[in-house]
């Protein structure tokens, strides 16, 4: 197949790139993350795909424009609901670009983490391409977890620490005090 494969950075990318071209289908990347906070967050991403592209010669589609406020306003007041806005934007927009370019499919890298909701990422995806008249590639990544793990961790890739958007950063590195009214501490403090 002629797969288009949305990336959301370079670790995630290692274990899903080697399945899909041990299956040898032909690959190329997607880069298209309007969630990713704060700016300099979203150009590490974006400069370590570009290198890790490069190294595996993986030609990559690059939507590379910092779309942060509309992602906000988008999921404003439905905060508990942001993953499913999330992985709807950033694939309905693989989908719309995997039709525009003939492609068989199209699958994402967010199946590779053990932290997303495959089944709403799958959900969204065989819709998406249905209304497209596409496949959706779906690969139960996250069996090599540990793999593109050790593998990013060698190469020195830089590895967040957090999905990508505000309310993950928060949730990573900021915990609430147990309630006993003292202010909340830093979660690294």
């Amino acid at each position: 197949m002629k797969l288009l494969l949305h990336i959301c950075c370079a670790p995630c990318t290692i274990y899903p790139l080697q399945v899909l071209r041990d299956q040898h289908h032909e690959v190329r990347g997607l880069f298209f993350n309007p969630n990713i906070h704060p700016y300099l967050e979203y150009c590490r991403r974006r400069d370590t795909l570009k290198a890790y592209a490069e190294q595996e010669n993986l030609p990559v589609i690059w939507k590379d424009s910092y779309e942060l406020d509309d992602f906000l306003r988008s999921v404003a007041f439905r905060e508990g609901d942001r993953c499913r806005f999330c992985y709807y934007k950033r694939l309905s927009y693989a989908a719309h670009v995997a039709r525009k370019g003939n492609f068989d499919g199209f699958s994402s890298t967010l199946l590779y983490s053990r932290y997303q909701n495959h089944s709403l990422i799958c959900s969204i995806g065989e819709s998406l391409a249905k209304e497209q008249g596409l496949a959706f590639f779906y690969h139960d990544f996250r069996e090599g977890w540990e793999t593109g793990i050790r593998i990013s961790k060698a190469q020195g890739m830089y590895r967040q620490q957090y999905c990508g958007c505000i309310y993950s950063e928060r949730d990573r590195y900021y915990r609430k005090a147990p309630s006993r009214g003292i202010d909340p501490e830093p979660a690294d403090g």
